[in-house]
């Protein structure tokens, strides 16, 4: 691990964000995703946060992800809803966890589990309306209601909710988004037809939660917001969980004329001071970002000069004014420095990649929690 480098990931602005979608949710309950490891911002911590903020429960992609929230100590209601059909769905079962299923072989897997293991299996029905990725294909939905009542009559099964997911929702008045409503409410009505009544119903992403109230139905599920990225221009008040930051390993002179770093992409233009970063592309920092962005030190904007490396850059000071010196702390991208829509823009990404990027050897810490009890 790279001690120089960290992830700071303030809790109260988890919370904060919480508490301002679940206004936004209305009378329905909020799952916040913590997928990816909490969109890199630690599941486990936000998933507290989020919990004692008034989260209701909290959804993931995978078993694995799911049941390291309970070996955690987590308790709470957890859907995932990314599995292939041999994953540990006994363990998944045996430990509470509720289970998206996306096709007739995944239910039979789940079957197979639950009668294995004589334990009920909770299963939520992904219906696929139009994004066409994970979900049930229209054309298979019909079966997978009919083997879903039996299991649900034998109490092999409990279905408790039907849900899918938008194509559309950061586009506002996208008519997209309405044909998908309006598939999600045909594909409630068939499975109550066949007898199947899902104890909630749910489709709002973060874009929706914050723009589409109408679309809220018994629960919303929120990723991106809960870390304080909007998924539109405007902010909705949220705050950003995470600063990425480095100390400061190294602060030199460099003649006019000289360059800097490999190939001498950047040559001094004049005598200057130079700090090396010791955080580069092994670290989160993307090379195509090499003398693109600038960083917050010593009070003041700084631009890195030459190729982003893989364990460093370099930032220009000009003649030091404010005095930068080893140890120092260079903010990359936070609350206090640059937004990571910044670095989204300059690399012609979502935000989403530029939080997820730091990993591996990066330190993470986690700040604040006290106003919520953690």
């Amino acid at each position: 691990m790279n001690a120089q480098v960290e992830t700071v990931v303030d809790l109260d602005a988890i919370a904060h964000n919480v508490r301002i979608l679940r206004r936004h949710a209305g009378d329905a309950a909020v799952m916040a995703v913590v997928k990816a490891d909490g969109y890199n911002h630690g599941a486990v911590e936000v998933g507290r946060a989020a919990l004692a903020a008034g989260a209701a429960e909290l959804g993931v992609a995978t078993v694995g992800e799911a049941l390291a929230l309970r070996t955690a100590g987590i308790t709470a209601p957890v859907l995932c809803w990314l599995n292939n059909s041999d994953a540990d769905f006994a363990a998944a079962i045996d430990a509470g966890i509720e289970l998206g299923v996306s096709s007739l072989q995944h239910l039979r897997a789940v079957e197979q589990a639950a009668r294995a293991l004589g334990r009920q299996a909770i299963v939520t029905l992904k219906v696929d309306t139009g994004l066409h990725r994970n979900g049930i294909a229209p054309v298979e939905y019909p079966q997978v209601l009919t083997a879903l009542r039996t299991l649900v009559a034998d109490r092999t099964v409990r279905l408790r909710a039907i849900f899918s997911h938008l194509a559309h929702a950061d586009e506002p008045g996208h008519p997209f988004i309405d044909v998908q409503r309006d598939r999600f409410l045909e594909a409630i009505a068939a499975a109550k037809s066949h007898g199947l009544e899902p104890e909630l119903v749910h489709l709002a992403n973060s874009a929706a939660t914050l723009t589409r109230p109408d679309l809220a139905f018994d629960l919303v599920r929120p990723g991106i917001a809960v870390y304080g990225l909007s998924p539109f221009s405007h902010d909705f008040g949220l705050r950003p969980a995470m600063t990425l930051q480095a100390r400061v390993a190294l602060v030199k002179p460099v003649a006019a004329g000289e360059g800097v770093s490999y190939g001498h992409a950047w040559t001094a233009p004049r005598d200057t001071t130079v700090a090396l970063i010791p955080a580069g592309y092994a670290d989160g920092v993307f090379r195509p970002l090499s003398g693109r962005f600038e960083v917050v030190l010593g009070g003041a904007r700084h631009r890195s000069v030459g190729r982003v490396c893989m364990d460093q850059f370099v930032v220009d000071l000009g003649d030091n004014p404010s005095g930068v010196a080893e140890g120092d702390t260079a903010v990359l991208f936070g609350p206090d420095g640059p937004h990571p829509q910044e670095w989204a823009d300059l690399l012609d990404t979502i935000h989403y990649e530029i939080v997820c990027a730091p990993r591996a050897r990066v330190r993470r810490r986690h700040v604040g929690g006290r106003s919520i009890g953690l």
